[in-house]
């Protein structure tokens, strides 16, 4: 068996998981008893396919400027380096169908979108590497299964 390692996702076989998924990673309790939820959303296959850049970048800022506008206490949401997914971190949340409905809504934000939020030099480090087009097809792919997104394996 493989050494457990401090961090959480490299200790899931990532050759078992079936995305797209939306699965808790854990819970953190502060000194004073808050709570951050953290969420592993997986919406490519890992070592099987990935998001695009471009199109990552962009639905990276639709959905942190827009899941606030359908959930309190999100503490961020920011891809994984693997461009497979995002993690998302809430803080007093353990509502998992809750999560579910927000990130739906956030999607169906995308989809509406007319442009990317804070898409230029002073609000972004890479402004040119942007495609809302990219965004709206990773977010209509994830909403095409969204009835698998509590499947993880």
């Amino acid at each position: 068996m493989a050494k457990k390692m401090n961090v959480e996702s490299f200790n899931l076989d990532h050759t078992k998981v079936k995305a797209p998924y939306v699965r808790l990673v854990g819970v953190t309790e502060g000194a004073n008893g808050d709570k951050v939820y953290k969420y592993d959303i997986r919406f490519k296959q890992p070592n099987k396919e990935h998001m695009d850049m471009d199109g990552l970048h962009s639905i990276e800022h639709l959905m942190a400027e827009n899941i606030r506008n359908h959930m309190d206490n999100v503490l961020d949401i920011g891809p994984m380096g693997c461009q497979t997914g995002f993690y998302l971190s809430i803080m007093n949340r353990d509502q998992y169908e809750e999560v579910l409905e927000a990130f739906e809504h956030t999607l169906n934000d995308v989809l509406e979108a007319r442009e990317v939020p804070a898409c230029n030099e002073v609000q972004c480090g890479w402004a040119a590497n942007h495609s809302l087009e990219g965004a709206k097809k990773i977010a209509q792919e994830m909403l095409d299964h969204r009835n698998e997104w509590h499947q993880v394996f």
